[in-house]
């Protein structure tokens, strides 16, 4: 599958952007455990070039522990300050203070020499579409503070929340880039639901993700859906089955795969299939 999609209001927002970087003393990225890489906006990379940069590894609880981890080791050899955190429920909330500290150390430095005291971190929250941002400023926040969504495009202004004395965020619209150069890379957006459902295939998603959990975790699928081991099966004739065992059934007793595709995914990414990462260092 070929999935490119990059709508008119992600022009603005990259502009807008580029201009709020000049306020920011850090860049918090938000990236989706599940696609460490993938995940993860080029453009970004350029934009925020002179910036200290925290990476979070959010949905840590939907992804591969052993795949984080070794990610996590990645990213710090480039220089990158990193950590995993559940943005949903709060888990890691108190260490992400120590490392935004760590990454603005000597930030705070500089001004401390200069005189200036006790003047806030100012750091923008950025990443793609549907990777948990908003949720992540207002588990920061203790509350509401910015509009949330299980879905991409749902915050479309920028938004600034001071949580403390210490640190104030600029929350940003979610953004992908113009073209993906890999394939590969647009077909893990739409899996974990960074790209809308409304523009794809549901059908042909689904074959993409049972083909790669049949190679790289075999007993996904049947421990979820109570089939035999079939990792020679084509994904065509282990969506109908999954479509007998769960009952999506058409009249007549035919199997409703259409149902089935959606069902599918839907379980990849709630975690009600396991904890799974789609890509690996060693693929990198």
């Amino acid at each position: 599958m070929n999935i490119q999609w990059y709508p008119g209001h992600m022009t603005k927002a990259k502009r807008a952007m580029q201009e709020d970087l000049k306020l920011v003393d850090l860049v918090i990225e938000i990236t989706d455990a599940r696609v460490p890489l993938s995940g993860r906006n080029p453009d970004l990379f350029a934009m925020a070039k002179d910036k200290s940069r925290v990476v979070i590894f959010n949905k840590a609880d939907l992804a591969d522990p052993a795949r984080t981890k070794r990610w996590m080791e990645r990213f710090s050899e480039e220089g990158l300050y990193c950590m995993a955190m559940d943005a949903r429920n709060g888990e890691g909330k108190k260490q992400i203070q120590a490392v935004i500290a760590q990454a603005t150390k000597e930030k705070t430095e500089r001004d401390r020499k200069r005189g200036i005291l006790n003047r806030p971190v100012r750091a923008m929250v950025a990443g793609i579409p549907n990777s948990g941002k908003s949720t992540f400023i207002n588990t920061m926040a203790g509350k509401a503070s910015a509009k949330t969504g299980n879905k991409p495009g749902v915050t479309r202004g920028n938004q600034w929340i001071r949580l403390n004395k210490q640190l104030e965020l600029l929350d940003t619209p979610g953004i992908l880039w113009p073209k993906f150069e890999d394939s590969q890379v647009g077909l893990k957006l739409a899996l974990i639901g960074s790209i809308k459902d409304d523009i794809l295939n549901v059908t042909e998603l689904s074959w993409e993700l049972i083909r790669f959990l049949q190679r790289e975790y075999p007993k996904a699928l049947p421990e979820r859906y109570g089939l035999e081991e079939a990792t020679e099966k084509k994904p065509e004739v282990l969506l109908s089955d999954i479509a007998v065992a769960r009952n999506c059934l058409k009249k007549g007793g035919e199997a409703d795969t259409d149902r089935a595709a959606a069902l599918v995914l839907e379980d990849f990414r709630s975690g009600r299939l396991g904890r799974i990462t789609l890509e690996s260092v060693s693929e990198a």
